[in-house]
């Protein structure tokens, strides 16, 4: 099992930028896929981004391409979210998930998951 804690979150205008930080601890925290999830209220949790534990396979959803960008410090057991060109249709409670198996674009298939950071973006 691996512990997550996500950092970062708050309040921005649209137009604005936030990084998002996800610290890992617990077996195998260096070596795992990480991923970014949203939640929006009354909606289900969506995929935003996903990077492997070299870092050279990365995906993200189209409505966040070129927009943010996902990476990770293998050496801080860290991986980042940098969210640029905010809009008011990205404020959700932002997840950091690790150790996928099968499809990572499905939550479903995610082992790990953090507490949850809000991010909002008015308007």
């Amino acid at each position: 099992q691996v512990q997550l804690v996500e950092s970062g979150g708050g309040l921005v205008q649209a137009g604005g930028s936030l990084r998002l930080s996800c610290a890992a601890s617990g077996r195998t925290s260096d070596s795992v896929p990480m991923g970014w999830f949203r939640q929006a209220p009354g909606e289900e949790r969506e995929f935003v981004a996903s990077i492997s534990w070299s870092g050279a396979v990365i995906f993200y959803a189209d409505s966040v391409k070129g927009r943010f960008t996902i990476s990770r410090d293998n050496a801080k057991n860290t991986v980042y979210l940098q969210m640029n060109s905010l809009k008011p249709e990205d404020t959700a409670v932002y997840y950091c998930a690790a150790d996928p198996e099968g499809n990572w674009r499905r939550s479903q298939d995610w082992g790990s998951w953090g507490q949850g950071t809000q991010v909002t973006v008015s308007s």
